[in-house]
């Protein structure tokens, strides 16, 4: 069973930067395709980065929001990825989640329990 946790989310200045932290344990990251959401109050929970590869992120994509903005990446060694935040708005406040699957045409088998991010203008 692999659990996620997040870190790194806090309160930032708009067109500040932020990284975020997902850190597995529990089984190797290495396995799984990974990916970053978000869910800001009164709003469903959205896709902002996935990472389409298992030993890089050569490959990814993002929401037309963060695109230029956002980077997901990944260290295998140390079972982590990472979402590096760059020209923050207060548009990103929300509560960002990591997520993990074994297959690229599967649901998503783990989630995060999410870390605040809170942007101001």
């Amino acid at each position: 069973q692999v659990q996620l946790v997040e870190s790194g989310g806090g309160l930032v200045q708009a067109g500040g930067s932020l990284r975020l932290s997902c850190a597995a344990s529990g089984g190797t990251l290495t396995f799984y395709l990974v990916a970053w959401f978000r869910q800001a109050p009164g709003k469903d929970r959205e896709f902002v980065a996935y990472c389409n590869s298992r030993w890089s992120c050569s490959s990814t994509n993002y929401a037309e929001s963060v695109k230029g903005r956002f980077t997901i990446s990944r260290d295998n060694a140390k079972n982590t990825v990472y979402l590096q935040m760059n020209s923050v708005k207060p548009e990103d406040t929300a509560v960002y989640y990591c997520a993990a699957k074994m297959s690229s045409r599967a649901e998503y088998d783990y989630w995060g329990q999410g870390t605040q991010v809170t942007v101001s203008s």
